[in-house]
């Protein structure tokens, strides 16, 4: 009988739990992403470790070496570090609590209540045992937020490396577009200057007005300046990308071209659902949304009557020389009952705080699912637009290419004037910026959409629910 009265009575502690149980919320899902081309039961882009996605060698060495230097997520590092002491604090409180006193200073006592030792008396050393019995669960919730605000710090980790990698290819497509874009500004300035060098010939020789060799040096001249200011951007891009890497601004060293990249591959996005578990910007909402569910059940156990053991041990005796004698050894166990009084409205109020910051973190949730939507969105629409853009903007830049040969080839025989190979060049120089531009937009657009998606998730993450269980 006693065997099944302390099963019964610990099954009923067990149960005695205040405050909801965490679930996740409902979110309105679809089947497929509005802008998804192909199937989308297909492995998504995510799933992709981001080695894989991005196969310039000298932009994954940048990328590893951000990842072990990159001063931000060192600082999300050490918070999950700090987090995970906090949770192992947190478990202490299912253990009793012991202080003890060595060569305490001797204390006098009129009347000792305790019999067997005379007064007054001498004490030396002596232990205090406190153990709360979590009979309405506070405990059991204050051990769930921790250990649910640990895995947020987890997945804000996780969020800053996968910012991190996008970031520095996305600096790194930047600097390749600066570095291309000055190489095209640095042609057409010799161009340029070929032209006048022609130009200033031909004025010399009657054939040309004062009016053709000056639009000729004011158009050198504006293709100087955009390479000086081309020069300044490549420069101030390699900074920033230097400040991702963790390190003082230095020359960045380049691989591949930015014409020379490899294609991305076309990789369905996947099921919308799959976000829920993948995107660590709605997993750390969703876990805060966890940790201070789990308070509501503590704020409201504080309203209950506590129930403590305690415990007091040690030596004690009126002569100093007779301290350790077994005679000298006292100890004292007892429980006490602790319920609020004047202070229960209080508790009240900060149930009540709790509860509103649970409908806070539950709206943030949601408002993190529906930015989640919304940026894979965009990304797929920018993906999928910006490579017609770009091969557009290519057959513009072939086209633009043969007009100019045949006006300079007009030009210098006489058949046309300078307007036709102004006009030629200038269109050239405008559209092979363009491209440029648009070229790294597209390799910018697939590492958002890796971003958006979650990428470098791994299907054996575990939820929530499995993470409090472990």
């Amino acid at each position: 009988m006693r065997t099944v009265f302390i099963i019964g009575l610990a099954v009923l502690l067990l149960s005695c739990t205040m405050g909801p149980n965490y679930t996740r919320p409902q979110t309105d899902g679809e089947d497929r992403f509005r802008m998804a081309e192909g199937q989308s039961d297909l492995p998504s882009l995510a799933n992709l470790p981001w080695w894989d996605l991005l196969q310039d060698e000298q932009l994954q060495q940048l990328i590893r070496s951000a990842l072990a230097e990159n001063k931000d997520l060192q600082r999300a590092v050490a918070i999950v570090d700090e987090f995970r002491a906090r949770a192992l604090i947190a478990q202490t409180d299912y253990l009793p609590q012991i202080t003890a006193a060595v060569n305490a200073p001797a204390a006098r006592s009129a009347v000792f209540l305790f019999p067997g030792f005379a007064s007054p008396f001498n004490y030396y050393a002596l232990g205090n045992l406190s153990w709360e019995v979590d009979l309405w669960g506070r405990i059991r919730r204050s051990n769930e937020a921790a250990r649910a605000d640990l895995l947020s710090k987890e997945e804000n980790r996780r969020a800053v490396t996968i910012q991190l990698v996008s970031a520095v290819a996305e600096a790194y497509f930047t600097l390749l577009q600066f570095d291309l874009q000055l190489d095209i500004a640095e042609r057409t300035l010799q161009s340029w200057e070929e032209s006048v060098r022609i130009a200033q010939a031909r004025l010399r020789q009657g054939m040309t007005s004062k009016l053709d060799a000056d639009q000729f040096e004011a158009e050198r001249a504006g293709a100087a300046a955009r390479s000086a200011e081309l020069q300044r951007q490549m420069i101030q891009a390699e900074n920033h990308l230097s400040i991702l890497l963790g390190r003082k601004p230095f020359a960045v060293a380049r691989g591949r071209s930015l014409d020379k990249q490899i294609a991305f591959p076309d990789v369905p996005a996947g099921l919308p659902s799959e976000l829920l578990q993948r995107r660590p910007d709605i997993l750390v909402a969703e876990r805060q949304l966890a940790a201070v569910t789990a308070r509501i059940g503590a704020a409201k156990a504080e309203r209950f009557p506590k129930i403590t053991l305690t415990g007091l041990a040690g030596l004690a005796h009126p002569e100093l020389s007779l301290i350790f004698t077994e005679a000298s050894s006292f100890g004292v166990l007892g429980a006490g009952l602790a319920a609020p009084l004047l202070n229960a409205q209080v508790l009240g109020f900060q149930q009540e705080a709790v509860e509103a910051q649970s409908k806070e973190a539950l709206a943030q949730y949601q408002q993190a699912v529906l930015t989640a939507f919304r940026e894979v969105e965009d990304s797929l629409i920018a993906v999928r637009t910006v490579r017609v853009q770009s091969e557009s903007q290519q057959q513009q830049v072939t086209a633009l290419q043969s007009a100019l040969k045949l006006a300079e080839l007009r030009y210098k025989g006489g058949l046309a004037n300078y307007l036709d190979v102004l006009v030629a060049r200038r269109s050239l120089f405008e559209a092979e910026l363009a491209w440029t531009s648009t070229r790294r937009l597209l390799s910018a657009s697939v590492v958002q959409l890796y971003k958006a998606l979650g990428g470098g998730w791994s299907p054996d993450r575990p939820s929530v629910g499995d993470a409090k269980k472990g």
